[in-house]
C-alpha cells in the first residue's frame, strides 16, 4: 500500500529542522568541521573476520538472520535479493579482494586464446544435496537457462555464448561470440547481481520445474527445510557438502525484517545473532555499540536516485540537472546522516581504479540559483516540473523524501510523495519502472562488472530508468571484452565520465551496505555488498 504526502506545512517544518541542523553544524563540509560529529562509518573488517585470531570454530547452533526484505524466489534467473541463496548453492567462482576472481565451489576457469574460449573445470566428488552430481551437463543445463530467459540477470553475460560442450564429465568449454575478458566474473558474482555460477540441481528443475524457486537445491553448506513466507525461512546442514568438516552450524533461520528501525532493535536485544543493514541509520549506531560488531567496505557504489529518462520531465537533462543542484547534500547529512555521509559523484569511489578527477570534475555541484535557472527555461519551453517522487516507507526513506519535497520546495518544484513497502516497491515501482523519480542503494561493491552495465547498459537489468546512449553501450563491450587489466580500468574510466556527462543517475551519496553481528558470531566470510558464504560461520557460545 502507499499513502501520499502533499506539499504543505510540513515542507515548512522540515525546512526549518534542516536549516536548524546546519546551524548545529556550522554548514562545513561533511567530515571537515571540528564540531562535527566524529567519523565512525569507515571500512571495518570489510570481508569478514580474522580467522585466526577468532580461534578454533565450535559445531552446533542456529545462527538466527533478520534481512531487509522477504526473498522473491531462489531461482537464479529471478531478479531479486536473496541473502540465503549462497547458503544454498555456494558459487562456482569467488572474488577476492579488489574484484580479483578465484576458483571456489570450480576447481578453476582459464582461457588459452585471450577471452574467446574458456575451460571450466569442476572439482571431483561435488554431488548436490538431493545426492546427484554436480558435473559439466549441470553446469550447461543452468547456464542455458540464463540463456534462454532474457529477464534473467545474467543473460546479458550468458548471451555472449555462441556454444558449450562437456569436454569431459567435469569439464565445460565455453565457444563465445567474442573475447571476454571477464567471463569469469559472472560466475563470481551475488545472486542479486547476475550470476552463472550458482547451479541447481538438474534434478531438482526437473522435478519442480517453474517451482523451483521455492523448493531451492543445491550444493552449498545448507539446505533447505521450509518457507513459510513473511516470517521465516528454514536451512539445516548440508551433510554432503563438499568441504570437510563445514559447515560448523546446524542450521540457518532467515527472518524478513524490512522496518529500518525493527531490524535495528532486533539485533540490539538479541532477538536475532545478525542483521543485513541497508542504510546509514544501522551502521552507524551499531559503529558505536561494543555489544556489536560490524562489517562494512566503502568504495564503489552508491545511493542514488533514478532518473526515468521515458518521461517527462526527466527526459530532459536540465530537470535532471535541477534536481542534482538543488539538493545540498550536507543538509541532508546533518539532518538524516548523524553528519557521517560520505558524498557521492560518481559510481565509483575516489579510491578506485575505475575513476579519475574528470569525472568529478563533471558532477553538477549544489547551486539552487542555477537550478531555478535551468528550471525557468524548462518551463519556458512548455515543460511542467512538478513530479512525483516514490520510495519506500521505512522510516528514513520517509525522512529522506520529505528532504526531497523540501528541497524541490525550495527551488520552485512541487512534489507529491508515494510510500510503498519494499517487496511492493522493488517489484511495482522499480523493476517496473513506473515512477519519475526514485530512490535507490547500490553497494558497496569490488568488481567494475556487472554492476556498470547492469546500471549504464540500454539493455542492462539494473537500468530501471531506461537510459541509453549508443556510445555508453560500446564503451560497456570494449570493456568486458578486454583480458588487458589496465586498459579496462581507461575504459571504465571513460565510462564514468559519459554517465556523469549524461547525468545517467543522480548520485548522493556512497553506499552503507553492511552485516552487524552479535559477538558471538565468528567466521564471517563475505563481500562488500553484504553476500557471504556461510561454511565457515559459528557461534561461540
Amino acid at each position: 500500500m502507499w499513502m501520499r504526502s502533499r506539499l504543505s506545512g510540513a515542507v515548512t517544518a522540515v525546512v526549518v529542522v534542516l536549516s536548524a541542523a546546519l546551524a548545529m553544524s556550522g554548514c562545513g563540509a561533511v567530515g571537515q568541521n571540528s564540531e562535527a560529529k566524529e567519523r565512525t562509518v569507515q571500512s571495518t573488517n570489510p570481508y569478514g573476520g580474522n580467522f585466526a585470531a577468532e580461534g578454533t570454530p565450535k559445531r552446533g547452533g542456529t545462527l538466527l538472520l533478520g534481512e531487509d526484505r522477504e526473498i522473491v524466489s531462489f531461482d537464479p534467473t529471478v531478479q531479486n535479493t536473496n541473502m540465503a541463496a549462497s547458503a544454498v548453492y555456494d558459487s562456482l567462482m569467488k572474488l577476492g579482494p579488489g574484484g580479483k576472481v578465484e576458483p571456489y565451489l570450480a576447481q578453476s576457469m582459464d582461457s588459452p586464446d585471450g577471452g574467446l574460449t574458456w575451460r571450466l573445470v569442476l572439482r571431483p566428488g561435488v554431488k548436490f544435496s538431493d545426492g546427484t552430481d554436480l558435473d559439466a551437463n549441470a553446469v550447461i543445463v543452468n547456464v542455458q537457462r540464463h540463456i534462454d530467459k532474457v529477464s534473467s540477470p545474467a543473460h546479458a553475460l550468458a548471451e555472449r555464448i555462441k556454444s558449450m560442450r562437456a569436454v569431459d564429465p567435469l569439464t565445460v568449454e565455453f565457444v563465445l561470440v567474442q573475447p571476454t575478458g571477464e567471463f569469469p566474473t559472472g560466475f563470481a558474482q551475488p545472486f542479486f547481481s547476475g550470476t552463472l555460477g550458482m547451479i541447481v540441481s538438474p534434478a531438482a528443475l526437473q522435478k519442480y520445474g517453474k517451482d523451483i524457486g521455492s523448493n531451492p537445491v543445491g550444493a552449498g553448506p545448507f539446505q533447505f527445510v521450509s518457507w513459510v513466507r513473511d516470517s521465516k525461512l528454514v536451512l539445516q546442514r548440508n551433510p554432503g557438502y563438499w568441504q570437510a568438516g563445514k559447515p560448523y552450524l546446524d542450521g540457518l533461520e532467515f527472518r524478513p525484517l524490512p522496518d529500518t528501525e525493527s531490524r535495528y532493535a532486533s539485533i540490539q536485544n538479541g532477538d536475532v545473532d545478525l542483521i543485513f543493514g541497508g542504510y546509514i541509520t544501522e551502521l552507524s549506531r551499531a559503529a558505536e555499540n561494543p555489544n556489536l560488531t560490524v562489517y562494512y567496505g566503502s568504495g564503489n557504489g552508491a545511493e542514488w536516485v533514478y532518473f526515468n529518462f521515458t518521461r517527462a520531465p526527466f527526459n530532459d537533462r536540465r530537470m535532471r540537472e535541477a534536481i542534482i543542484r538543488g539538493l545540498d547534500i550536507r543538509a541532508l547529512s546533518a539532518s538524516q546522516y548523524r553528519n557521517q555521509l560520505e558524498p557521492a559523484a560518481s559510481l565509483f569511489g575516489d579510491d578506485s581504479p575505475y575513476h579519475t578527477k574528470a569525472a568529478s570534475d563533471a558532477w553538477p555541484t549544489y547551486d539552487p540559483e542555477k537550478a531555478k535557472q535551468l528550471i525557468k527555461d524548462y518551463v519556458a519551453t512548455g515543460g511542467d516540473p512538478n513530479f512525483t517522487f516514490k520510495t519506500t516507507n521505512a522510516p528514513n526513506r520517509v525522512a529522506f523524501g520529505e528532504f526531497v519535497q523540501a528541497q524541490m520546495a525550495a527551488i520552485g518544484v512541487k512534489v507529491d510523495l508515494q510510500y510503498y513497502d519494499l517487496a511492493q516497491f522493488s517489484s511495482s515501482v522499480v523493476q517496473s519502472s513506473d515512477f519519475q523519480l526514485t530512490s535507490w542503494v547500490g553497494g558497496p561493491f569490488d568488481s567494475a562488472y556487472p554492476a556498470a552495465q547492469r546500471l549504464f547498459g540500454s539493455r542492462g537489468s539494473g537500468n530501471y530508468g531506461k537510459y541509453s546512449n549508443p556510445k555508453m553501450d560500446d564503451l560497456l563491450n570494449q570493456a568486458i571484452s578486454t583480458s588487458d587489466p589496465a586498459q579496462r580500468n581507461q575504459i571504465y574510466q571513460q565510462v564514468e565520465l559519459l554517465a556523469n556527462q549524461d547525468l545517467a543517475l543522480g548520485w548522493y551519496s556512497r553506499g552503507y551496505l553492511s552485516t552487524i553481528t552479535k559477538p558471538e558470531v565468528k567466521g564471517i566470510d563475505r563481500y562488500v555488498s553484504r553476500d557471504m558464504f556461510y561454511a565457515t560461520t559459528w557461534l561461540d557460545r
